[in-house]
């Protein structure tokens, strides 16, 4: 290892994350030499791998922690805090595509079932059109009617649909806006001198 012969400060925190109804905990390790150089993440990982020995008990600086040490630990919960920002995007445009593939289904179903009727219309009216005696007239008139009924009733589900789809689309943006909200507690555990040898 590089840093044999060197002593430094490690700093351990733990970083506490709730978002989306799940906790998450993470431990963030940064260490550095006395003359300054900061370890990398895995180094000051490491550094509990090894065997160790406590001389004494030391209050690390009189409790100050090095500005470096501080910031290392700061740009490890802001890359942790990116990586869940991404992931609840991901997880809401998985669930607004969910919502778009129901509502464009439903709207195609209604869509068709009403074309369906105006082709059904078209052809009773065809039909009582062409018919010779007024009793069949009025019999084509009354299913037209009935038909137009049934299209009237599936153009006003269709706009319900709509305001349904609206509606869902409202809630579900204000109940993963209230899950997005991140609760970030970061605790330092302990902060000690180290020295290689």
């Amino acid at each position: 290892m590089p840093y044999v012969g060197q002593t430094g400060d490690l700093l351990l925190c733990q970083l506490s994350v709730e978002a989306l109804e799940q906790a998450e905990d993470y431990l963030l390790f940064a260490a550095i030499t006395h003359n300054g150089q900061l370890l990398e993440e895995d180094a000051s990982r490491r550094l509990f791998s090894l065997s160790a020995s406590s001389v004494k008990a030391i209050h690390s600086s009189n409790g100050h922690t090095p500005p470096k040490l501080q910031d290392a630990v700061t740009q490890q919960q802001d890359a942790i805090l990116r990586k869940i920002s991404a992931r609840n995007a991901e997880f809401f445009e998985q669930e607004a595509e969910k919502l778009d593939n129901w509502a464009d289904d439903l709207k195609v179903a209604l869509e068709r079932e009403i074309k369906e009727l105006d082709r059904q219309i078209k052809e009773a009216r065809r039909a009582a059109t062409a018919a010779l005696t007024l009793e069949e007239k009025l019999a084509g008139q009354r299913q037209i009617r009935t038909l137009e009924s049934q299209r009237n009733s599936k153009r006003r589900a269709l706009f319900d649909a709509q305001d349904e789809i609206d509606h869902r689309r409202t809630q579900l943006i204000a109940s993963i806006d209230e899950k997005l909200h991140q609760d970030v507690v970061v605790t330092n555990l302990f902060q000690i001198q180290w020295r290689l040898i």
